[in-house]
């Protein structure tokens, strides 16, 4: 597997460290709330590095306080994508555009296949690279199934 020694996919913030538990996601939402950053959840079963167009679950949360509202739709998130990438994003909208500030992954897929590194030979004997996620192979919904 040519992701990482762990086989896990690395995206994000904490993307080397062991599952965030409920009560870290929701310190790292608490801490993004008190420096005034909306939050949003995402979930994909595409998630190739290149993929920045995760589908968003529910809307931005531009005016919650507390952490509890965010962990909700979380949950509700999870309930419905058991076997996505879940992540959360945190946005900064100080500088009148919403710029992404904190971003990492909090539900994977029980079984993470990896990805596939495939080498083309291209004129002049260069070599022209590119990956594709082992998952890709199944249709959509039915990538991370068991």
């Amino acid at each position: 597997m040519m992701t990482n020694p762990t086989g896990r996919l690395t995206q994000g913030q904490f993307s080397f460290l062991p599952d965030l538990t409920d009560d870290e996601i929701s310190m790292q939402i608490e801490y993004g709330l008190n420096k005034g950053y909306a939050w949003s959840v995402e979930y994909t079963d595409d998630p190739h590095p290149r993929n920045t167009y995760w589908d968003m679950y529910g809307h931005p949360m531009f005016d919650l306080q507390d952490a509890a509202g965010v962990m909700l739709e979380l949950r509700g998130c999870r309930q419905a994508f058991p076997n996505h990438y879940i992540r959360l994003l945190a946005f900064d909208s100080t500088r009148g555009v919403e710029t992404v500030v904190m971003s990492f992954i909090v539900n994977r897929p029980a079984r993470e296949p990896g990805f596939f590194l495939e080498r083309q030979e291209i004129d002049g004997r260069s070599m022209r690279y590119t990956t594709r996620v082992y998952a890709a192979d199944r249709p959509e919904g039915e990538r991370y199934q068991g």
